[in-house]
Formats: structure tokens, C-alpha cells, sequence
């Protein structure tokens, strides 16, 4: 065996923690969206006795999902700067809990 066959990469974990901040980041889009823009609200009503909140969960994991999937297919096999993805994680977490803060999207919906 080579010294590259045994070497350790991190690029499945860093698409993992990429991919939270990304879900984290979509809840709070769509949660300011929909509070902000009636039509975005009644676009993600999939189910009535939940409101918008079944198309925002439903989004979400689907980007969330999507993403880690796409990210892992890519770094895989990589060793990736995980103090710049895990950087990333937690501007793009902070932004997506901000995002859920009625002070704030009552601030953007005017």
C-alpha cells in the first residue's frame, strides 16, 4: 500500500458540517420569506393543519440532504480546509437561527 491509499481525508465530515449550515441557513431564508411575502407563505402551506411550517421542514431537509450529498460526491476522497468549512458552518448557522427571530423578519416584512 502507498502512503496515499492510507492517508486520512475529512472531506466526507466537512460536507456533513457544510450541509447543516446550509439547512440552517434555508430554514431561516424561508422563514423570513414566508412571514415577509403572503404568496411565499401560501406556496409552502403542503399541509393545512401545519401551515407554511410543513413546506419550510420540507425544503429544508431537502436542501440539507441535497447539499450533503453533493458536497460528500465532491471531497469524498479529499483532505479540505476544515477551519474554513467549519468557519463557514457558523456564519451560514448564525444567519439561518437569526433568521427564525420574529424581531427580525418582522424587521425585514416591515
Amino acid at each position: 500500500m502507498s502512503s496515499t491509499e492510507n492517508a486520512l481525508t475529512n472531506g466526507s465530515a466537512a460536507a456533513a458540517t457544510l450541509a447543516s449550515g446550509i439547512g440552517c441557513l434555508t430554514m431561516g431564508v424561508l422563514t423570513t420569506l414566508t412571514e415577509a411575502v403572503a404568496s411565499v407563505g401560501r406556496l409552502l402551506n403542503f399541509y393545512n393543519p401545519t401551515g407554511n411550517l410543513s413546506g419550510k421542514t420540507l425544503t429544508t431537509v431537502l436542501v440539507w440532504l441535497i447539499s450533503w450529498a453533493i458536497f460528500r460526491a465532491r471531497w469524498k476522497e479529499k483532505e479540505v480546509d476544515f477551519g474554513k468549512v467549519f468557519t463557514l458552518s457558523l456564519v451560514l448557522i448564525g444567519l439561518g437561527f437569526l433568521g427564525t427571530f420574529p424581531p427580525f423578519f418582522d424587521l425585514i416584512a416591515g
